[in-house]
């Protein structure tokens, strides 16, 4: 889902201090690491934060963290040029201190998957004993390397800022009622998980809904309904959003051929993956290719 390199800071603010996230393609992930704020936002009544919260905001609204409601405002500006995934933000003062451990993503917004649709504006995780210690654990891998770089930490940033996004997603789909709509329900949903996984490890396999049916363990008749209500699209056109989506991958982040990319992703000439991809991108992947950042 993520497209461009990750980032992550260890923010140290001294009150009174506010920091405003203007409207983005940037998705933000901030965790309460010493004192608390407040979160404000268009999606509510201001939202207190302590020690171990996590806050993820996907969609790139527009909000503020601040450590009193009617503290001023700095806009933050990232820099986009800047390919080191690790940055630092201090506000100095002489007010009580309060330490974040913030990231940002950017994802692609030409293939956004629906998952992160699902999602809410505004994600807030409480800190709560013995709750999800696999995002703890994240947020403590990160946090050492934030707090303490040394030889190889920007090489394991980017994979710790994943691990974290994977995590937070985790744990708010673990935290979603049973009668939850959309992706919350597929992840939860066997039959469906598994074929999803399926396509997913290997899209260039020559799929048919018997297949897909087969490995859920269902009818054919009866999966194709049911993945299509829990998914929003029919087996086969999900699995052919999700091949374009690794084709696009593969041309931007390798310099695999254009034979070797069509046949990863399940197509036997080039010409009908060019076909394909150019109805989803509205352009050849050749172009596609040369117009990623160098």
């Amino acid at each position: 889902m993520r497209t461009g390199s990750p980032k992550a800071a260890r923010t140290t603010s001294h009150a009174p201090w506010g920091v405003r996230f203007a409207q983005s393609r940037l998705a933000g992930c901030h965790v309460v690491l010493q004192g608390n704020c407040w979160l404000l936002s268009d999606h509510g009544e201001p939202l207190p934060l302590g020690v171990g919260d996590v806050l993820f905001t996907p969609h790139g609204d527009d909000y503020a963290l601040v450590d009193q409601p009617g503290s001023p405002l700095v806009d933050f500006k990232p820099r986009p040029t800047d390919a080191a995934p690790l940055d630092e933000m201090r506000i100095d003062g002489a007010g009580v201190v309060t330490e974040l451990l913030c990231a940002y993503y950017m994802f692609d917004p030409a293939r956004p998957h629906r998952l992160v649709a699902d999602l809410p504006s505004i994600i807030h995780l409480p800190a709560r004993t013995g709750q999800h210690p696999s995002l703890r654990s994240a947020v403590e891998l990160l946090g050492n390397e934030l707090l303490d770089p040394r030889p190889g930490t920007e090489a394991a940033l980017p994979a710790l800022i994943d691990m974290l996004l994977l995590y937070v997603l985790r744990a708010w789909l673990a935290e979603q009622p049973g009668d939850a709509a959309g992706w919350a329900t597929a992840m939860r949903d066997a039959a469906i998980a598994t074929a999803l996984r399926q396509m997913h490890r290997g899209p260039e396999k020559p799929w048919t809904v018997e297949d897909l049916a087969s490995v859920a363990g269902l009818s054919r008749a009866a999966f194709a309904k049911r993945f299509t209500t829990v998914v929003g699209q029919p087996p086969l056109a999900y699995l052919t959003w999700w091949r374009m989506t690794t084709a696009a991958r593969l041309l931007r982040e390798s310099d695999a051929s254009l034979r070797t990319v069509a046949a990863r992703c399940g197509y036997g000439s080039e010409y009908a993956f060019a076909k394909a991809f150019k109805r989803a991108y509205d352009v050849a992947p050749g172009q596609y290719r040369a117009q990623r950042p160098h």
